[in-house]
């Protein structure tokens, strides 16, 4: 049987708007909710994933646990936008525990509409989560470098992740929604889809924030904070950017990247 979810962008919305009055502290945060809140009013179909993946997803019926895990950590380790934004996240990070906790949240936050776009039949406008999606790129640069300081706005940047964790997660929903998936064996495919994620932003994790440690180690503390911390940001916020006017304009600006 086709999977058709059951939408209900009311209930989402309020849903939306309860956490977001609930967790944003400062204008800026209400402002990001409330982009959240109009992703949910269009019906489009999603993007499609890679044309293997997708057949072999469409063809298998029953419980796949194993094969859904792994696309679920292949997904993540080739999604560019979500290893941006992930690297503009721990890329200021020193202590390991501040790792943890905004890794963390940002995992919890589109884990959270992953499952609840695929199994809860949540859908929104795939082409406005991809912009959304490359305007957390840009603001992660922005905020890296001071930016928001510098024009009066203070942000809580740990619900500022997992708002964004949020989008990021109904990206990750918007390309299996596309697909004609079978029911059964559904619910544990999906979890073992959104587990490969987590695995796979442990994995670039891993080999990320030592090589992070090990170049800041090599340029000297001081050259890493002053020269390679906002040239990196700079290159962010340009990567972002150009991934925000391809999905708004519909323009080929990245070469498909």
């Amino acid at each position: 049987m086709p999977n058709r979810p059951m939408t209900n962008p009311g209930l989402s919305a309020r849903l939306l708007s309860a956490l977001s009055a609930r967790l944003c502290r400062t204008p800026a945060l209400l402002a990001l909710a409330g982009l959240l809140q109009t992703l949910l009013v269009s019906q489009a179909v999603a993007h499609g994933v890679a044309e293997g993946d997708a057949n072999y997803l469409e063809s298998v019926t029953g419980l796949q646990f194993i094969p859904y895990l792994y696309l679920g950590a292949k997904h993540m380790v080739t999604g560019y936008d979500h290893l941006l934004f992930l690297a503009g996240v721990i890329f200021f990070l020193y202590r390991l525990k501040d790792v943890a906790l905004y890794v963390s949240l940002f995992a919890l936050g589109h884990s959270l509409t992953l499952l609840l776009g695929v199994l809860g039949g949540i859908r929104v406008n795939p082409y406005a989560v991809d912009a959304v999606i490359g305007l957390s790129v840009v603001y992660k640069a922005f905020e890296n470098v001071g930016g928001f300081r510098l024009l009066g706005f203070s942000l809580d940047t740990r619900w500022a992740v997992f708002l964004f964790g949020l989008v990021h997660g109904f990206g990750l929903s918007t390309k299996l929604q596309d697909l004609t998936l079978s029911q059964e064996g559904l619910v544990p495919n999906i979890i073992g889809f959104n587990i490969g994620v987590e695995l796979g932003q442990l994995a670039i994790v891993a080999v990320g924030l030592p090589l992070l440690w090990l170049l800041a180690r090599l340029v000297t503390a001081s050259r890493y904070r002053r020269w390679v911390m906002p040239a990196a940001s700079v290159g962010l916020a340009i990567l972002g950017i150009l991934w925000l006017v391809e999905r708004v304009a519909e323009v080929d600006l990245l070469g498909g990247f």
